[in-house]
């Protein structure tokens, strides 16, 4: 909980005792299903709430905006960023039905208001939305096309809408579609902790 603290310095009591519950609710969760790999369950605030709230680095949603959380696993990025932004509205969806119940029940665990979750594929979802956020679901020009479709034409933020993803290793293959539109961030410029080397923040205007 301290490396959240370390970077976001004005939690509301809500949002601190929200951040704090995923420990123990995670940790049971995975004993019974395996929503985040074992060997990495136990940095689960770096590797994963953390990673999650770079995309709190590069906007803040204002109220009323809506997001998409595609591939949603076991509830990455859209639960830390539906803590960090109570007045936005988020869809997890993800096509295992097992990870949804997870989200779901971390969510109620939680108090989460804001944050709906549907076990549906990409290629299903047919809602309109200011963003889409997604964390290595994949190869970004398949991810374009799938979520184009699903981008709204009104414009409620300082960035235009589009599509927001957290990625790993060399991109550059990826983003060579889109390099005159595409904006890339290296999360180790907002996170100093090793782990964040290589890791991107890739955001397409759609």
């Amino acid at each position: 909980m301290d490396i959240i603290q370390k970077y976001f310095h004005n939690l509301t009591e809500k949002q601190t005792s929200q951040f704090a519950a995923l420990d123990a609710l995670y940790h049971d969760w995975n004993s019974k299903i395996n929503v985040i790999s074992r060997k990495d369950i136990d940095s689960l605030y770096e590797h994963h709430v953390l990673h999650s709230l770079a995309i709190a680095k590069l906007i803040k949603f204002r109220a009323g905006t809506k997001v998409l959380d595609l591939g949603t696993g076991g509830g990455f990025p859209g639960i830390p960023l539906a803590i960090m932004f109570p007045e936005t509205s988020f869809k997890l969806i993800d096509g295992t039905g097992k990870k949804i119940m997870v989200v779901k029940e971390v969510a109620k665990a939680i108090g989460l208001e804001n944050c709906d979750a549907e076990q549906l594929r990409g290629e299903d979802e047919t809602g309109k939305y200011d963003f889409v956020v997604s964390r290595a679901v994949m190869q970004l020009p398949d991810l374009a096309r799938l979520v184009k479709k699903n981008i709204s034409k009104t414009q409620h933020n300082s960035l235009p809408n589009g599509l927001i993803c957290l990625k790993g290793g060399n991109v550059d293959e990826e983003i060579k579609p889109f390099k005159n539109i595409v904006d890339v961030t290296e999360i180790s410029n907002m996170f100093d902790e090793e782990w964040f080397k290589q890791k991107y923040l890739i955001y397409l205007g759609l």
